[in-house]
């Protein structure tokens, strides 16, 4: 008998995989890229002027019925420290959240992994948002008469945990939207008041003893009053707290994580 020359396959080298799954990824966010902002006039332009228009619509009607703001004297500043961390979450939740979903045609290919898409939709929403922030940030202080010591410091610390949180019940979400179809309009309903409850139009201190300790379990509040501190030095929310918000985005996404890789070739089936 003569020994075979045959030779088991190599795996591949890591460097080779990290290439590849870079090359995967940057494929990822064209294709995201072009299909979310080049089908519509202005693309990344209406991206920017949704929330300008947002605030400044609520700065004109809430400042016809007081006469300043919770802080300060800008009504612009003061919504826009509060709608931009919750829009900046929004967008990273829902953008992970349907990741397999709009890539599900992609899914067929073996180099494609559910990995590839979170990571390519979760990093084309952040570069977004954090353009947004910069640029309505940038635009009011350079058109507004705005005196405020600004802390760079809190104001990133409050986004990041926008991006963890985002990323985490987005994460969670990309498993639940396809093992349960409900699912979706359940999440709707009830993130649907968020807008009232985040503390986008008035700070956590103005509110009542009661409504205080139900709504301290929201965590957007927390990032809100995070985010206002840095902008208002006079301003020091004691109610915060950074650990919930972080284990509020980090169990989520260790869950999720966990059930898209035991059952997400079954949800494809699907």
């Amino acid at each position: 008998m003569t020994a075979s020359t045959d030779t088991p396959d190599k795996p591949e080298p890591p460097q080779r995989t990290k290439n590849r799954t870079g090359r995967v990824i940057g494929a990822l966010i064209l294709r995201e890229m072009s299909t979310t902002y080049g089908r519509s006039p202005g693309g990344y332009v209406w991206a920017v002027l949704e929330p300008v228009a947002a605030i400044t619509m609520m700065a004109v009607g809430l400042s016809l019925l007081f006469r300043a703001p919770s802080l300060g004297t800008s009504f612009l500043l003061f919504y826009a420290g509060g709608l931009l961390p919750l829009r900046y979450y929004q967008n990273v939740s829902q953008s992970v959240g349907t990741a397999i979903q709009f890539n599900r045609p992609l899914m067929a290919y073996s180099r494609v992994t559910y990995m590839d898409t979170i990571i390519a939709r979760a990093m084309l929403a952040i570069l977004t948002q954090t353009m947004v922030v910069l640029i309505v940030f940038g635009g009011l202080f350079v058109t507004q008469d705005i005196r405020e010591n600004i802390d760079v410091v809190p104001i990133l610390e409050g986004f990041l945990l926008c991006i963890v949180l985002g990323v985490g019940l987005g994460t969670f979400n990309c498993f639940m939207f396809l093992r349960f179809a409900i699912w979706k309009s359940i999440w709707g309903i009830l993130t649907r008041p968020l807008l009232l409850i985040s503390g986008v139009f008035y700070i956590y201190e103005d509110l009542p003893r009661i409504v205080q300790n139900i709504l301290w379990f929201n965590p957007l509040i927390h990032i809100s009053g995070i985010v206002r501190s840095g902008i208002y030095s006079t301003y020091d929310p004691a109610y915060v707290s950074q650990i919930y918000v972080a284990m509020f985005g980090v169990i989520p996404m260790v869950f999720g994580l966990l059930l898209l890789w035991r059952f997400w070739r079954d949800l494809l089936q699907r």
